[in-house]
């Protein structure tokens, strides 16, 4: 195989690599929108129940003892899920864009076709500017994975919050108490989402 017939092969392969991530990117897309709307759902459908139920003080605690373990758990485990996603998301468009850059070094010419594509500051900076965004942590808190993470905090700062009060400590202790575990718990979600994070936001 001589340059010219291994240059045409490897345009062909890229090209096809090209299209495979993308619809891998899509794919994770698809799939986070899907777990973050069933886990919402299933939210929903709590909250309606406990309004049934709110007016019977028998029902109350049992009601609260089942559902909110349930969606505490279900929440931690379409959270680490949708992690998983946005990591996937991130490598592909990596990928995406180091074929890009090759696009734009050896088929662009004088053309500014694919030019975000190359940046001084590597390719994980271009991979924010392929969506517009700047590589900042603060845009962390803007994915489904952030938004899930923010419920399930809620979630377990209500149910200390009512252990507290089954307790038999004054309602403004309770609340405090599970107002000071909400923003513990969505810290350490957001931690972890940067640590996992393959983009290196500054």
């Amino acid at each position: 195989m001589d340059d010219g017939e291994r240059e045409q092969a490897l345009l062909t392969a890229l090209t096809t690599e090209h299209f495979v991530l993308q619809t891998s990117r899509s794919a994770t897309v698809t799939e986070s929108v899907g777990r973050a709307t069933v886990f919402l759902s299933m939210l929903s459908a709590a909250l309606i129940g406990f309004g049934f139920v709110a007016s019977n003080a028998a029902l109350v605690r049992p009601y609260l003892g089942a559902v909110l373990p349930t969606l505490v758990i279900t929440g931690l485990l379409t959270f680490l899920r949708l992690v998983q996603n946005m990591v996937e998301n991130e490598l592909d468009l990596a990928r995406i864009q180091r074929i890009r850059a090759y696009y734009h070094r050896r088929l662009a010419g004088e053309h500014d076709f694919f030019a975000d594509a190359v940046q001084d500051e590597g390719i994980m900076r271009a991979t924010w500017a392929a969506v517009g965004n700047a590589p900042r942590r603060a845009q962390l808190l803007l994915t489904t994975a952030a938004m899930v993470g923010a419920v399930n905090a809620l979630l377990m700062g209500l149910a200390v919050t009512l252990l507290a009060g089954l307790a038999g400590l004054s309602p403004g202790f309770a609340i405090g108490v599970g107002t000071v575990l909400a923003l513990l718990s969505f810290a350490a979600h957001f931690a972890y989402i940067n640590r996992e994070s393959i983009s290196q936001p500054a």
